[in-house]
């Protein structure tokens, strides 16, 4: 199974440009609130309808400008689980459910919510209205209306955004069993790169309505190539950046010049490294180690974070590290080391 969409969509003051190939893989859409990742799956559930392309699951066009190809919602075998769980407030959970399934016997029917809610942990809850559900149950009701229809595709949009962090945490295991057992492509929208991260294949990371980058997400978060990619994916210290030379590569922000590994094929825009691949050193023999002026100390729920500048009156550069770490220092040494193998040299906004 496979999902191809190549759209165009315009809204006031904003167009979404987006070009995705998809297999049978959870992928993970990546971006900050009014990147256009809700307003994506709701061009391939079609409840919006874009002004031009192509949405293509399985071979079968959903959406085609040029043919004319727009089937409704009901006709695309989608699943859409919303932020909200968007239950009917009047119906049971089996209600809820039995609502979806048409053209069965109520035999046939019977067995396939009772199969869905057994699935879900949800055997005891049958008989109960929204009203009485937790949010974690809430949202597993959801989903096993949405799985009960059998869909191609199962497209979450920020399905955790109302739940506390137990119930998050709880819920995305749950989640992470279904859809590794689901046979085809899921779409899973969030803003949260570790919640990506942990349950997704691969990434595409949308940034102003367009893909900033897409691939492997071992891939997106070691090599971002962009900006925008970067901070998505986390990145607290990013500089505006040329090459001066050779591996040289001058951090405007930081005042001060890198040696990189290595430089990729386009000319460098901007350098990144991540907070915890900063470290402390007792000698200034290794590459891009300097001293540094602390800023700020702080103490985060497992983890210590220094603020550490590296010139006068440049911008200060983030450094994380866990309690043990800090406790077998002893002593805060002397410099820190920007080691030229984690620097994110990046080509593009």
């Amino acid at each position: 199974m496979a999902l191809d969409i190549d759209i165009i969509k315009r809204l006031p003051g904003f167009t979404l440009r987006v070009r995705l190939k998809a297999g049978d893989e959870i992928v993970g859409l990546l971006g900050a609130s009014g990147s256009g990742k809700s307003m994506t799956l709701r061009c391939i559930a079609g409840i919006e309808t874009p002004d031009e392309g192509v949405i293509i699951l399985n071979g079968r066009p959903l959406f085609d400008s040029e043919r004319k190809i727009n089937l409704p919602p009901r006709r695309r075998k989608t699943g859409y689980l919303f932020q909200s769980a968007a239950l009917f407030p009047n119906m049971t959970v089996e209600q809820n459910i039995l609502c979806v399934l048409k053209g069965k016997t109520r035999e046939e029917k019977r067995r396939a919510v009772e199969g869905v809610l057994s699935r879900m942990g949800l055997e005891n809850l049958g008989k109960r209205y929204p009203s009485e559900l937790s949010g974690g149950q809430k949202q597993r009701a959801a989903l096993a209306r949405i799985l009960v229809t059998q869909p191609d595709i199962i497209m979450l949009d920020e399905p955790f955004s109302a739940l506390d962090t137990y119930l998050r945490w709880q819920l995305e295991q749950e989640l992470a069993a279904v859809l590794r057992d689901f046979t085809g492509t899921s779409l899973f929208v969030s803003h949260n790169r570790d919640e990506v991260y942990r349950l997704c294949d691969s990434i595409a990371v949308l940034s102003g309505g367009q893909i900033a980058a897409s691939g492997d997400k071992w891939e997106i978060f070691n090599n971002p190539q962009s900006h925008s990619a970067c901070l998505l994916t986390g990145c607290k210290n990013i500089t505006p950046a040329r090459q001066t030379g050779g591996l040289s590569i001058a951090a405007t922000d930081w005042g001060v010049t890198l040696q990189a590994a290595a430089l990729p094929p386009e000319p460098v825009r901007y350098a990144g490294i991540r907070a915890h691949d900063i470290a402390f050193a007792d000698s200034p023999a290794l590459p891009n180690t300097f001293p540094y002026e602390l800023v700020e100390e702080m103490r985060d729920t497992f983890s210590y974070i220094f603020m550490v500048r590296l010139s006068p009156n440049a911008r200060p550069l983030r450094l994380e590290m866990s309690r043990e770490q800090y406790r077998a220092l002893g002593r805060l040494p002397p410099y820190v080391q920007l080691p030229p193998e984690k620097l994110l040299l990046l080509t593009r906004d």
